[in-house]
């Protein structure tokens, strides 16, 4: 099983954002939780981030046709306003849960519209670093159905 997590914009800078919201920790500790997820999955990981939104579409596009079987996304900013993610991840024929360390719903009025939500299987919000591990685990469930 090969599982893509996709992080946008800001995310690599986990440790130095507001920790309110995303914590002290930092992305490498997210890394090597995912990492540690994957072994207990039997999974092969790839995790790709990208501050640039054509990279994002191409990463998922070429997905399409290197054996990926599942996708956890937190597109970051890229979640409210990207119809061109949105798209992209339309076109995926595999699960897809969108993540999102904080509770995008309980922040700011523009934070609780997910134009990227409705291309994928499911959402999670607000579980912190967690979340990307409650997620794998969710489209390691949908890949075995």
């Amino acid at each position: 099983m090969k599982i893509l997590v996709v992080n946008g914009p800001n995310l690599n800078m986990l440790g130095k954002r507001d920790p309110k919201f995303y914590s002290s920790r930092t992305y490498d500790d997210l890394l090597k939780m995912i990492g540690a997820k994957a072994l207990e999955l039997d999974a092969q990981v790839e995790v790709f981030q990208s501050n640039h939104e054509g990279a994002i579409i191409d990463r998922l596009q070429d997905a399409m046709e290197d054996g990926t079987d599942g996708l956890v996304i937190n597109p970051g900013a890229f979640t409210h306003y990207s119809y061109a993610i949105h798209d992209a991840l339309e076109i995926l024929s595999f699960p897809k849960i969108e993540i999102h360390i904080s509770d995008i719903n309980s922040r700011d009025e523009f934070r609780k519209i997910s134009v990227t939500r409705p291309a994928c299987d499911g959402q999670i919000v607000g579980e912190g670093f967690e979340g990307y591990l409650h997620a794998m685990e969710e489209v390691a469930k949908l890949i075995d159905k």
